[in-house]
């Protein structure tokens, strides 16, 4: 064995026999082969765990606040900083294509988290300088409010604040599918533990979110916005030195001796597109000669056509094989599945955006003197997250296994369907608290006071964020292992990166979204959906708006999951 130059993989060389309880296709950091029982499963994926808390620590402790720093620090419009907010958290959730893809095809999990987490960590550390800076520039003039901070400043801050997003990037879908793999899929008990995994992952990951969303929150409004993320840099510094001290326990995949993944796809795509003008004789010919006909699965029928040479004599060697054929075709179903969850990325996207404007408008007296900040009642989120996780897992999942006899309990696509009919549930009852905010105003005579609190408990807005928790229990769990199970062996980086890629993708569309809506019902003197006064706004119309967006990705969501073949070892066909 032998550590490749440009990957953590390792190549299969000189592979000596395996002893009995070796696991296959993995070695230690020396390039040896592992035994099951010193390496890898819990006693690894403990490190991955923990690392993660903490860069979920760091990430959720910026972007659950964030709207309020570009409200009140830097004097944004809360159209504009919702907008900011979603255009930076989309960019975020897509950049893991760019990282996983690296990862996957050339640094490999283990070197792309160390990189990325010193990026994170250089990131975090400019970012708190840049909230430094503006408070430094008072004792110069004192004049001069936050919010007319010097450009450099506000450079620094976006630089900053990219950079980060360019780290997660690199750091979200590789620690999470290096976790995945301390799991033998050969093995019943790590099978079953990986599966777990996925839930104690997202347990992990919410009750450190959650920390985060109260103590940082209430550090960023009441003491100071340098030390709110200077904590999160403190953090990863220790996340770095935590993850570094498992090495040694870390199962590392072996890098087979065959072309890229990426090239293998990409290739069945071009050879099936060239040709695209074969007679479907021919491709049965084909078909029959190379075995397809019995071992291809019936979808896609047209990617068959990759197993043909326009010239055999002359292309002899590359024409794609009936393998190559199928894992494009595996990549390739799950594009629907990708699509249409789509708008349950983009109502996630509002938790950290108008959920918190609306809190900041309602009164939040947790006790005389002391109010708390509107960005902690994201709080309840991972609450509802955290207590609900434990219970779909010992008492869910037994009972629906008794029903349905899946080790599971249901399948994966089940799962993520629930999670979308609670999504949009929860965009009900948000408006129809938002319209109670609106009533309450009007009755109080506040329509015109902006600033003033509306007599209406903060507590009315608990429902929306439990919802919204519990919805994430069901699709983002789902999302996460749908999406490295059911992609090629050696692409499960991208698989990670593809479920973040919805959550990116969403943020975007949803700022779009936002963007348009307040172009066409705002301006020229008019009161927006979006008005910074959201007395006079219409957050309710908009919450509408995203319910019927839900029911309507549902509807094509069940669609495609009714027909959709699931890949490899999973023993179920249809949702």
């Amino acid at each position: 064995m032998a550590i490749s130059d440009s990957d953590n993989s390792f190549t299969e060389e000189s592979q000596t026999p395996l002893l009995e309880g070796t696991v296959a296709g993995a070695v230690d950091y020396k390039g040896n082969p592992v035994l099951r029982a010193n390496s890898g499963g819990w006693r690894s994926a403990s490190f991955m765990i923990g690392v993660e808390m903490a860069e979920r620590f760091s990430y959720f402790g910026i972007a659950c606040n964030l709207i309020t720093y570009l409200t009140e620090q830097l004097g944004q419009s809360t159209a504009t900083a919702a907008e900011n907010v979603n255009a930076w958290s989309g960019t975020a959730q897509l950049l893991p294509l760019l990282g996983a893809s690296i990862a996957d095809s050339f640094l490999g999990r283990y070197r792309t988290v160390v990189i990325a987490t010193l990026i994170y960590i250089l990131g975090l550390g400019l970012l708190t300088l840049s909230a430094v800076l503006p408070s430094l520039t008072d004792y110069v003039d004192t004049n001069k409010s936050m919010s007319c901070c010097s450009k450099l400043t506000v450079i620094l801050f976006f630089f900053s604040l990219y950079l980060v997003a360019v780290a997660q990037g690199g750091h979200k879908p590789c620690i999470q599918a290096f976790g995945a793999d301390q799991f033998d899929g050969e093995d019943p008990d790590e099978r079953n533990a990986k599966s777990s995994f996925f839930n104690w992952w997202f347990l992990g990951v919410c009750g450190s979110s959650a920390v985060a969303v109260l103590a940082l929150s209430y550090i960023q409004d009441n003491l100071s916005w340098g030390l709110g993320f200077g904590i999160p840099c403190i953090l990863m510094i220790i996340a770095l030195v935590i993850f570094l001290l498992g090495t040694r326990t870390y199962r590392y995949c072996i890098k087979r001796d065959e072309t890229s993944p990426f090239v293998r796809i990409g290739g069945v795509f071009v050879a099936a597109i060239r040709n695209c003008h074969t007679t479907r004789s021919a491709i049965a010919i084909e078909e029959e000669a190379c075995g397809a006909s019995h071992h291809s699965s019936e979808q896609f029928k047209f990617l068959n056509k990759a197993l043909l040479s326009l010239d055999r004599r002359k292309e002899e060697g590359k024409v794609c094989t009936i393998s190559e054929v199928e894992e494009a075709k595996a990549v390739l179903r799950l594009f629907p599945i990708w699509a249409t969850s789509l708008v349950f990325a983009i109502v996630y996207a509002q938790h950290s955006t108008f959920f918190t404007e609306q809190g900041a408008t309602l009164d939040r007296t947790l006790f005389p003197g002391f109010k708390i900040p509107a960005a902690s009642l994201q709080f309840f989120i991972s609450l509802a997250i955290v207590l609900f996780i434990p219970i779909y897992d010992l008492i869910f999942v037994p009972i629906a296994r008794a029903f349905t006899a899946k080790p599971s309990g249901i399948t994966m696509l089940q799962r993520i369907g629930i999670g979308m009919l609670l999504s949009a549930t929860c965009m009900v009852v948000a408006a129809l608290v938002e319209i109670k905010r609106l009533n309450t105003a009007k009755e109080f005579g506040l329509v015109d006071k902006p600033n003033v609190t509306i007599p209406m408990s903060v507590w009315w807005l608990v429902p929306q964020y439990v919802l919204s928790g519990i919805a994430d229990v069901f699709t983002l769990v789902g999302l996460q292992e749908f999406f490295y199970d059911q992609v090629p062996i050696e692409l499960r980086s991208v698989g990670i990166a593809l479920y973040q890629s919805i959550l990116g993708l969403g943020s975007l569309l949803s700022s779009l979204l936002v963007s348009v809506i307040e172009e066409a019902t705002g301006g020229h003197g008019r009161y927006g959906w979006f008005s910074d006064n959201l007395n006079r706004a219409h957050l309710d119309y908009f919450y509408w708006l995203l319910a019927g967006l839900s029911v309507v990705a549902f509807a094509a969501y069940l669609y495609f999951a009714k027909s959709y073949i699931y890949n490899r070892t999973v023993n179920i066909v249809s949702l």
